[in-house]
């Protein structure tokens, strides 16, 4: 019998990125997860997901694959992770990327090392919200995170990176982007996915070429919008 099964981007799919999830959609998604079978999979930490979401619909889920599924979460409880790290070559050169850029604002944590992955940040992960803002208008205009990710898979060729949220880049291990939770499913699970950056450079792209169904959104309105058309037609309860 085919189950279906939903599975949801978290930055830019059903939160702003790196806040919380707003209250107009919050009850409703909620209530989602309480009758459809609902999975995570996000680039952020399992924290980072509890504080955007809220524990109660990171209890509701099945399961939340963090650091793009390597690092695995079932209702609070940790059942894998990987523990890769990235090499001081790759470190390295990544360092010299950031003396490099033209973008002159630095606020720091510019490496964010995570289960199996790693997060390099030009702008670094401590900018508020306004100095992310500037770096997403300059990158818009530049390319520079496509850039960086192109050149870096070219120099490290068993390593990839990928464009992930506004502001920084997953790095990670041939195949240890977020297509690799397909695993995790039968042939009688009927796959939906939705994300918002599903574009060949972004972190969302390797699921969506794997599963029955993928949704490109442009945030959680869509999300939202696409969630309550499935309804209407039985996909989804």
């Amino acid at each position: 019998m085919q189950t279906n099964r939903f599975i949801f981007d978290v930055d830019g799919t059903l939160t702003p990125s790196r806040q919380v999830i707003q209250p107009e959609f919050k009850d409703f998604f909620k209530a989602f997860c309480d009758v459809n079978y609902v999975y995570l999979v996000t680039g952020s930490d399992y924290p980072k997901t509890v504080e955007q979401l809220g524990k109660p619909i990171c209890d509701a889920v099945e399961k939340i694959y963090n650091c793009s599924g390597n690092d695995v979460w079932v209702k609070g409880k940790n059942v894998h992770t990987n523990a890769w790290k990235l090499s001081e070559d790759a470190h390295a050169w990544l360092s010299e990327q950031l003396t490099k850029s033209n973008f002159v604002l630095r606020t720091g944590l510019h490496f964010e090392h995570r289960p199996g992955m790693c997060n390099f940040s030009v702008v670094g992960r401590n900018a508020t919200l306004g100095e992310r803002k500037l770096y997403v208008e300059w990158d818009n205009s530049q390319k520079e995170r496509d850039r960086i990710a192109s050149s870096f898979c070219k120099f490290f060729p068993d390593l990839e990176a990928k464009v992930g949220g506004e502001t920084g880049i997953d790095i990670f291990p041939k195949g240890g982007d977020k297509s690799q939770i397909k695993n995790d499913f039968n042939e009688n699970d009927k796959l939906y996915f939705f994300g918002d950056r599903m574009d060949p450079d972004g972190n969302d792209y390797s699921l969506s070429k794997v599963v029955d169904a993928s949704w490109p959104v442009r945030g959680w309105t869509e999300t939202m919008s696409y969630l309550e058309e499935l309804q209407k037609i039985g996909t989804a309860q």
